[in-house]
């Protein structure tokens, strides 16, 4: 079943790359830009971390946390947030537990090989914990701006 707009966010609890573990239920009355990203150091996903890195404090005075979410271990997360200078948390979700109940993790082929992986998707999630908007097919290039342009209404 897809989530919609509207929706109540599924929660989690995942460890992030700052040594600390975030969850949703922590972040209560903040509005949450929560992307999820194929892999660590790629060419696409480095774009879409890099806008979010020279947005951040656009995103962070409209009242939004911004976290990333891949599959990538902590150590893969710290040394690409690292290498970027990103500013806000990684979140490690190992096991696709997280990504699966957002409907980000499933089935992709390249070059006809079928195999597991992370959609690139975003979820803007209210200050109640509903999706207040989603972006399925995210463009890497741009995509923090649009996202701010939703949070300012």
């Amino acid at each position: 079943m897809a989530l919609k707009e509207g929706d109540k966010a599924p929660d989690f609890s995942l460890p992030a790359s700052d040594g600390k573990t975030v969850s949703l239920k922590g972040l209560a009355g903040k509005k949450v830009v929560l992307y999820f990203y194929p892999k660590d150091n790629t060419s696409g996903c480095t774009v879409e971390a890099c806008g979010f890195r020279d947005s951040d404090a656009k995103l962070k005075k409209a009242g939004a946390v911004v976290l990333g979410v891949s599959a990538d271990s902590i150590a893969s997360h710290q040394k690409f947030a690292g290498k970027y200078s990103l500013p806000f948390p990684l979140l490690s979700d190992e096991g696709a537990k997280v990504a699966s109940a957002y409907g980000a993790w499933g089935e992709k082929s390249l070059y006809g090989r079928k195999y597991m992986g992370m959609f690139r998707m975003t979820f803007l999630i209210d200050e109640k914990g509903k999706l207040a908007k989603i972006w399925l097919k995210v463009k890497p290039d741009g995509h923090a701006e649009e996202v701010l342009t939703a949070i300012k209404g």
